[in-house]
């Protein structure tokens, strides 16, 4: 694809990755044919930023893991309403690298 193209991706998603991953995801996407481009601009990324919000707000419901996909966590904190508080707090601290994480994971499939 071109470099152009990419860069202009790279800039507008940089926050929904971390940046050790920006490189990577850079080199795979030039090298990537250009039929898949139309799939990497339609790709859903989660805006990490959100994903805290909600984690503070009903993280002890466990929507914020379940909106970034991660359904048996999810489930396992609104049984036990964010494992007694303790989860939620450190899900405060974790939610936005998971959220980063299945971006990534998304990217992979694609590419």
């Amino acid at each position: 694809m071109e470099a152009s193209k990419v860069d202009m991706f790279i800039m507008a998603n940089a926050k929904n990755f971390e940046s050790y991953q920006l490189s990577q995801i850079r080199d795979k996407l030039i090298a990537a044919d250009e039929s898949k481009w139309p799939m990497v601009q339609m790709v859903q990324l989660k805006d990490p930023s959100t994903s805290l919000i909600i984690s503070i707000f009903v993280g002890h419901f466990g929507i914020d893991r379940f909106i970034i996909g991660d359904v048996g966590i999810g489930v396992g904190k609104l049984l036990t309403c964010g494992g007694f508080g303790i989860w939620t707090i450190i899900d405060w601290f974790m939610i936005q690298g998971a959220t980063r994480e299945k971006n990534m994971e998304k990217m992979q499939q694609i590419l």
